[in-house]
């Protein structure tokens, strides 16, 4: 057997490290440096209303973080559509999210 090779390591010092980097990497965002467009859609929707964040950082950890403060503040629904970076709100919840999204330092546009 000269095809020695780690498959599992239950060494904690790997899972700290990682943990540390992933937070690292959602923090790393600056809000001054973003302007979030936004629109509201109801095409093929069935008629209901769906509030669309897009031209966000290109920061996954950091999106689901903000989609879940934003989906908690305005008691809905929503996702994040990773094929092409964008949140969707459901409802019009268009002042709520703006205000919500300038306090944080976003400049907000639509």
């Amino acid at each position: 057997m000269s095809d020695r090779r780690l498959v599992y390591s239950t060494d904690p010092k790997e899972n700290i490290n990682q943990k540390k980097q992933s937070s690292k990497t959602a923090d790393a965002v600056e809000p001054k440096n973003h302007c979030i467009k936004m629109r509201i859609e109801k095409k093929s929707r069935g008629g209901k209303q769906v509030v669309v964040l897009y031209d966000l950082p290109d920061n996954p950890e950091y999106l689901k973080k903000l989609l879940k403060e934003l989906k908690n503040q305005c008691a809905c629904g929503g996702s994040l559509k990773q094929d092409s970076w964008t949140l969707e709100i459901q409802g019009d919840h268009r002042e709520k999210i703006r205000g919500i999204l300038e306090k944080k330092g976003f400049q907000v546009k639509g």
